[in-house]
């Protein structure tokens, strides 16, 4: 049997998950979904509406944040709940704003991931539940609903999926996995939630690989085109669902072929994958993020907020921070600080970041001002790991005005499952996602899984 086997048989299978791999799921399509909620009101996901909606008429899938009708009627729209309005060129007001599957997988995937709040399997280096939750409210949506407890089970195989592909990669990311891996996770999600047989998910699983892309030029130009990709791997994978639906097919051999995912992509040693297939759930892998900003930062952040909240480790008592860390964290956020940068560069440089933490105590996303000078005095210094896919170990390295030199080593970053948040971190969080996402529907903060699995 080969490992393209292995995963279909996988996909394909009548699971029942563990009550420990049930509350996993759960728990992230709670927080997938409090986030999204929040990315669905920011100034970047407003401006997108436009183009999405003039993408398809009326249709069966909901965005995220609704209730929502959109006009052309050029008018103020409010972006996030408490900052003041912003002009789009939309009116949003009313409820039953309905979209075709593919566009609202599309806005949703992109509204989740916008804010860099969204989940992420930190050994695989994919935000899995990004693309395959916005993927399968679509399709729950225009099946007008779905079981519960198949749509739990879609979710954990999409994301194991996805992050057990990820996890596959024998080197350093050279495309954005999370949108290349996620569209064969989602993909194969969606399929499984419509009813297909093995037989048409191999079809599916060929139409996913067919239309993989995403390129991490973006993010080294930090680009929002980083949670467009997002929900282009969302659209994808119910476009993949469909076109096999329509009759059409796809190659088989497409992750280990000569022009596969393996050969193509990024080099894949798929054992380290199937070899626990079905025996660990990587859904329970999978770490919550803090704060929204990208992942590589929330270490050091961590750290500082600790700094601050028990010893009194303020900005203006800071002269210098220096990270010491794999070169996957200095790839990621170790980018200088640029005064007037936008959010989309900010959410990804540590050294705004750590200034704001510093300053605040905590790192809100309507937060675009001018940082004081010290963020011109945080660097990131490679620590000669040669793993490059690592996040940790890092040493954070504060010196303070009065000569006094602070060392903290950071061994997990906050909210993974060896550095779990306090309930009262996450009440944090959530509370401030309720906050920025205003008047929504309920269900997305207080009974998630109904709000995904019945639109009514």
């Amino acid at each position: 049997m080969t490992h393209t086997d292995a995963i279909l048989n996988f996909a394909s299978a009548p699971h029942v998950l563990l009550p420990e791999v049930r509350a996993d799921a759960l728990r992230l399509l709670s927080d997938t979904l409090a986030g999204g909620a929040a990315g669905a009101v920011s100034p970047e996901a407003l401006a997108l509406l436009p183009a999405v909606t003039s993408w398809g008429g009326n249709g069966s899938s909901r965005l995220l944040h609704t209730p929502y009708t959109v006009s052309a009627e050029p008018v103020e729209a409010r972006a996030f709940a408490n900052r003041p309005s912003i002009s789009s060129g939309l009116t949003v007001r009313g409820n039953g704003m309905l979209l075709p599957a593919p566009s609202a997988a599309f806005f949703n995937g992109f509204a989740i991931h916008c804010l860099e709040w969204d989940a992420v399997h930190e050994p695989a280096v994919v935000h899995a539940l990004s693309v395959v939750t916005a993927a399968l409210l679509a399709a729950s949506d225009r099946m007008d609903g779905c079981d519960p407890e198949a749509f739990l089970a879609a979710l954990a195989v999409g994301v194991d999926i996805a992050s057990g592909v990820g996890l596959s990669a024998t080197g350093p990311m050279k495309f954005f996995r999370p949108a290349t891996t996620g569209v064969i996770g989602a993909a194969l999600a969606v399929a499984r939630l419509d009813g297909m047989t093995r037989y048409q998910m191999a079809d599916v699983l060929g139409l996913a690989y067919s239309f993989a892309c995403g390129t991490m030029q973006a993010h080294v130009e930090a680009s929002i085109t980083l949670p467009l990709q997002i929900g282009n791997a969302a659209r994808s994978a119910i476009s993949a669902v469909d076109l096999i639906r329509a009759g059409m097919n796809g190659p088989n051999d497409v992750l280990e072929g000569p022009f596969g995912y393996s050969a193509l992509i990024e080099p894949l040693e798929l054992s380290r994958y199937t070899g626990n297939l079905g025996k660990v759930w990587r859904i329970s892998e999978v770490s919550i993020k803090p704060f929204p900003s990208g992942r590589a930062s929330h270490g050091a952040l961590g750290a500082l907020q600790d700094l601050r909240n028990e010893g009194g480790v303020l900005l203006d008592s800071v002269a210098s921070i220096e990270l010491f860390a794999p070169p996957l964290i200095y790839r990621l956020v170790g980018r200088p600080h640029k005064p007037d940068a936008p959010m989309s560069y900010n959410r990804l440089c540590l050294a705004f970041l750590a200034a704001l933490m510093l300053r605040d105590g905590h790192i809100d996303p309507r937060h675009s001002e001018t940082i004081p000078s010290l963020a011109d005095n945080v660097i990131v210094t490679l620590d000669g790991n040669p793993d490059g896919n690592a996040l940790v170990p890092q040493r954070l390295v504060v010196k303070l005005n009065d000569g006094t030199t602070i060392e903290r080593k950071i061994d997990a970053n906050l909210g993974s499952p060896d550095g779990p948040m306090t309930p009262a971190q996450l009440a944090s969080k959530y509370d401030l996602c309720r906050a920025l996402a205003g008047d929504c529907d309920p269900r997305i903060f207080c009974d998630p899984l109904s709000y995904a699995t019945d639109p009514k």
